[in-house]
């Protein structure tokens, strides 16, 4: 995405407003950082088309925590909502739903008087809808254990109703859920590190009544996790891959208490963050919103404490980014196509150079629209494959598309991958 050229000016703006204490992450100093850092990543959140509507939350909420507001994502997060309301009922997943109660409620003035109270309720019937629907279809929710987490959290942080007890007893360590696979779930962990921490201290401070033997058992669950998050800490410091790592470390410091300083090196771990973002990493509005807070030393457990959010009080503006001029020569490139189900099926397909995977997909469609056909749903995170073949991914059965690329499946979305030329792209039905 080419660089809005009022966004320096904006940034200028931000850097002379955020206070000096802000640069300093992890208690340690930046010295070769400055806070201009995190320019690429405003740049994203607020120029990209999957920063609007709903899909806004997630923006919303990070730019609280720092201390900015933005009122033109207010306004769309809440007309978002209300449309929906003027349905039958909250078109929404238990997750949506939740950040949108996080995002709205987040570093909230007195005098301010946002919606977003009542749409506690309708969480609290969305998450039992999770659980019913894991006590009839072997434990598996409707939607994932990252949006149960965010759920939990929700309602922990916003004094909604929910079971210590059902909280125990979904949220071992050791529930398939929390693996994509074989693959212990970054993310998933540290979320529910989150959601287990704001129980732990609601417990502790006598909001919530439990036993003893509850508090005991989330103590070891938040260790288990906070274990398994470290466990998949890379050489060069980031956790499990370069999306979960902000959320790793919002998890890593609210637990501190679970591990020794010598297990995590936080700052080896902001100077990979660093050259990811200075890479174009978090290209995605979403990746770009869940390392921000991290940055800033922030965790979503500060969002209904307008004391503990970002103390810069700031409006920016939403600056659409100038049109990118048309190559005046564009080059082609071939890859190989393939969709595996029980069968193989394979094509080879000619795109321009630059295309992404979801480019690949609509031009096999093309040529065989039987075999190729497939069809998808727009996300935060880009757009999401939601059926091939007409066979569609099915949360109860846990089943899903999943894209590779040499055989080896991708971190990326079918939206954001660049295809190169002579690859061989995959997409497999699998389980996790």
């Amino acid at each position: 995405m080419r660089q809005s050229h009022q966004l320096p000016l904006v940034g200028l703006l931000l850097f002379s407003l955020i206070p000096s204490q802000l640069c300093t992450i992890c208690e340690v100093s930046l010295e070769n950082y400055s806070c201009l850092t995190v320019l690429p990543l405003l740049n994203t959140m607020i120029n990209s088309k999957y920063a609007r509507g709903i899909q806004a939350a997630n923006v919303l909420l990070s730019l609280r925590l720092v201390g900015i507001q933005d009122q033109s994502l207010e306004r769309q997060v809440i007309q978002e909502v209300k449309e929906n309301e003027e349905k039958k009922g909250l078109d929404l997943t238990s997750g949506q739903l939740a950040l949108v109660v996080l995002s709205l409620g987040a570093c909230q003035n007195s005098d301010e008087t946002i919606t977003y109270v009542h749409l506690v309720s309708q969480l609290e019937k969305k998450f039992q809808e999770e659980i019913k629907n894991m006590v009839t279809h072997n434990g598996n929710p409707l939607t994932n254990y990252y949006q149960l987490s965010l759920d939990v959290l929700a309602l922990c942080l916003f004094n909604g109703k929910y079971s210590v007890t059902e909280v125990n007893k979904y949220f071992t360590p050791e529930n398939k859920n929390f693996y994509f696979g074989s693959q212990f779930s970054v993310d998933t962990g540290a979320m529910a590190v989150l959601a287990l921490t704001c129980v732990k201290r609601s417990i502790i401070n006598g909001q919530i009544k439990a036993s003893e033997m509850d508090l005991k058992h989330i103590n070891n669950y938040i260790e288990s996790l906070v274990k398994k998050i470290l466990h998949e800490k890379k050489e060069n410091g980031l956790i499990g891959n370069v999306f979960s790592t902000g959320e790793a470390m919002q998890a890593l410091y609210v637990s501190a208490n679970y591990y020794n300083q010598t297990e995590w090196d936080c700052q080896q771990t902001l100077r990979a963050v660093l050259k990811e973002i200075s890479q174009g990493s978090f290209h995605m509005p979403i990746a770009a919103a869940q390392i921000l807070p991290a940055l800033f030393g922030k965790t979503y457990l500060d969002v209904n404490n307008s004391f503990s959010c970002g103390s810069g009080s700031f409006n920016i503006s939403i600056h659409k980014p100038s049109p990118v001029e048309p190559s005046s020569s564009s080059s082609w490139i071939s890859v190989n196509y393939t969709v595996k189900i029980n069968k193989t099926y394979s094509t080879n397909v000619t795109v321009k150079n630059g295309s992404v995977f979801l480019d690949v997909m609509k031009r096999a469609q093309q040529i065989n629209e039987t075999v190729f056909r497939f069809t998808y749903v727009e996300t935060s995170w880009g757009p999401y494959i939601t059926s091939v073949q007409g066979l569609e991914a099915n949360s109860n059965d846990r089943t899903y598309w999943e894209l590779l690329s040499e055989g080896k499946p991708l971190s990326q979305g079918v939206g954001s991958y660049v295809v190169h030329n002579g690859e061989n792209l995959e997409v497999r039905w699998s389980t996790y």
